[in-house]
């Protein structure tokens, strides 16, 4: 995918005059926010359970090591085979690989944020093989020749008249010749088209949820159950996963995923949740006669130890862009890469470098909603602050924004300084606004008035505040 994370700020205006993506954000509140929210409060133990599933991935990540060892070898008792790859083209040339190894001309694809990582469709596409995407949304966007734009509703950005349009264009060729409004016939629309790429597909590719190191087993959530049949209908599935997947037990799992469903969508479980286990068995009716699983390190492994570590706790439910005033104004592309939101803002300047991802960092109120949602509790405002030091230190941003951080740092540092310089920007803020209250316009601030009155302070600084309320 190519990286534009370097124009957020372009992006993101774009993205506010989009009146077709302002509609479609609208629906996100409704659908996640207070689904989450219901889920949550039905549920008395579910802040505990936010503690365990916490305790379960940093338990992984302290043993990492061990348990992607573990799961190998479960694999391959299984019947299936590992392959470990440290960077995205190897990963490609992998999959690739084994694709060409049964003469593979189509591929269908259940949801996978790792093989929108890597750049699979396209590099499938370059060499020949046909990728199909299965899941409603990515098939959605698949069609319109786009990103995703959120990491469980990656069409979340279409209304449903794109949709129609979009139908209409890529589905005369198999009889459908009228323009469909009703939400129900373009889902049976595209569960008709997709359902003969299911049994002609050469080989079926999934993500995965988890990676069962007591079983060997990788495990999907789906509400639509086109991961079943993507993984069991073509003769070789190939689970593709980043290597921080790995639970420890089937227990560890079950507890994870009782948090996973309900910050992702509010439901109590998915529809579908489905472990694989190596190829077809003898007695089994049905099944893959190949299994394999790819392993991503994408520079994760450089990440353990470090401040980033926690980071790797993310369980890909979407919670914190769910719940993140930036994403609702802007939308995921704005974010320039794979991963939108507040978790993109966290973990893209590490996958594509600080300097593309400059912006993404500074893409935030710092409101922490989305560390109060994170079903395993990644502090990601810290996360987004160590960033800012980093570009600070490194001398990477904006001049005038480092210029503003040195003068504002010098003052800080001298607290009499400090202290006098905002009682006279207070009483100057206050003479400003006359009797309105508010101030249409402000030297370096037109960021802000632009497009809204500032309030002006109404009394004393918080200091002063402060002193007056010790000394009663």
């Amino acid at each position: 995918m190519q990286v534009t994370s370097r124009k957020f700020k372009e992006n993101a205006h774009d993205a506010m005059q989009d009146e077709n993506l302002r509609a479609a954000l609208g629906r996100v509140k409704q659908g996640f926010t207070t689904a989450r929210a219901n889920a949550a409060a039905e549920l008395p133990e579910f802040e505990d359970l936010r503690d365990q599933a916490r305790d379960i991935k940093d338990h992984v990540l302290e043993n990492l090591d061990y348990y992607l060892e573990y799961f190998e070898q479960k694999v391959i008792e299984a019947g299936g085979q590992v392959h470990w790859c440290s960077t995205a083209k190897e990963a490609r040339e992998t999959i690739l690989k084994i694709c060409r190894d049964v003469d593979a001309k189509t591929v269908t694809k259940g949801k996978s944020m790792i093989t929108e990582e890597i750049g699979l469709n396209k590099f499938l596409e370059s060499q020949g093989v046909e990728p199909i995407e299965t899941d409603l949304g990515e098939y959605i966007i698949q069609l319109a020749d786009e990103p995703p734009s959120h990491i469980i509703g990656p069409a979340v950005h279409k209304t449903k008249e794109q949709v129609t349009e979009l139908f209409y264009e890529h589905h005369q060729q198999y009889g459908y010749t009228e323009r469909e409004e009703d939400p129900e016939k373009l889902v049976g629309e595209a569960r008709a088209v997709l359902r003969h790429k299911y049994v002609t597909a050469d080989v079926g590719i999934t993500g995965a949820n988890f990676l069962v190191a007591e079983t060997g087993s990788t495990a999907i959530v789906t509400n639509e159950g086109n991961g079943d049949l993507t993984q069991s209908l073509a003769k070789t599935h190939i689970a593709v996963a980043s290597i921080e997947k790995v639970i420890p037990t089937l227990e560890d799992v079950s507890t994870v995923m009782r948090v996973l469903a309900r910050s992702a969508t509010g439901q109590e479980m998915s529809v579908y949740t489905t472990f694989s286990t190596g190829p077809k068995r003898d007695d089994d009716i049905d099944g893959p006669e190949n299994f394999h699983v790819v392993l991503l390190d994408g520079g994760r492994s450089e990440m353990i130890g470090t401040e980033l570590q926690e980071l790797l706790r993310c369980i890909r439910c979407g919670a914190c862009m769910n719940h993140c005033p930036v994403y609702h104004a802007v939308g995921g592309h704005s974010y320039g890469w794979v991963y939108p939101g507040p978790i993109g803002a966290a973990l893209n300047p590490q996958m594509v470098g600080i300097e593309e991802a400059i912006h993404l960092p500074n893409a935030s109120s710092f409101c922490g909603r989305c560390e109060e949602v994170c079903p395993v509790r990644i502090p990601l405002p810290k996360i987004l602050r160590y960033w800012r030091e980093k570009s600070f230190e490194q001398q990477i941003g904006p001049k005038p924004q480092r210029w503003g951080i040195e003068i504002w740092g010098f003052f800080a540092k001298r607290p009499w300084i400090y202290r006098l310089m905002t009682k006279t920007a207070v009483r100057a803020l206050k003479l400003m606004s006359g009797k309105k209250g508010k101030i249409r316009s402000l030297p370096f601030n037109n960021g802000w008035t632009a497009v809204r009155d500032l309030p002006a302070p109404e009394g004393a600084t918080f200091m002063e505040q402060w002193k007056k309320r010790e000394g009663k």
